[in-house]
């Protein structure tokens, strides 16, 4: 499961000025800019696409576009995305502080894929593994809560699955989602693909798509 909200892309006007920096070649520049619009033009996306192509040392203008996004997503797909932590920055909810702050449900968690007994006529049932999981962390933070007793705390802690959701908002760069857009396709987490398609609704995604070897 990943939920994106909130998207916010903005800093396509001054990457296409510097671009043209390096050549002196702003008297070629065609886009159009407004507080509300941006139309990329015919020369300078021909002079993007030429940068992008080129490789990271001459793509430099899409390290200058910035996207800022809440993401909701597993844990277990958190610590695949933090490979990318180089020029992006994230505030995330606190499982330290917070992890007592309301009671767990079902909800909390990733478990579309988990097996249920009377599907596959397996033995174990994924599905009341995890509610018996969930029903000992709300017991350890209902002890927590009583007796303040810290040892309950670390109970939640290390019981907690990876398939619990956490919130972060994450702001990157059009650099940061090409290489991901690049190394991740065809992932096996679905979490992943559903990413890359949501990538592909930005503005001037094509941009991410060309760079792709």
């Amino acid at each position: 499961m990943i939920l994106l909200e909130h998207a916010e892309v903005w800093g396509f006007e001054h990457a296409v000025r510097g671009m043209r920096n390096p050549l002196n070649s702003w008297d070629r520049s065609d886009s159009q800019f407004s507080a509300d619009h941006c139309e990329i033009g015919k020369n300078d996306r021909h002079l993007m696409y030429r940068l992008v192509k080129a490789g990271p040392s001459h793509r430099k203008f899409l390290r200058q576009i910035f996207v800022s996004v809440d993401i909701t997503a597993p844990l277990y797909w958190w610590k695949e995305f933090d490979t990318y932590k180089v020029d992006t920055t994230a505030n995330s909810c606190s499982t330290m502080h917070k992890i007592h702050a309301k009671e767990f449900t079902f909800d909390d968690f990733s478990a579309e894929h988990l097996m249920n007994e009377t599907e596959r006529h397996e033995e174990l049932n994924a599905v009341d593994l995890l509610q018996r999981i969930i029903n000992s962390l709300n017991y350890y933070r209902k002890m927590f809560l009583e007796y303040k007793d810290k040892a309950y705390w670390w109970q939640m802690i290390q019981l907690l699955p990876s398939s619990y959701n956490q919130k972060r908002t994450v702001t990157m760069t059009y650099e940061n989602l090409l290489n991901m857009y690049t190394t991740r396709r065809g992932h096996k987490l679905d979490e992943w693909r559903e990413f890359l398609l949501w990538v592909e609704t930005l503005p001037h995604a094509d941009l991410i798509e060309e760079g792709v070897v």
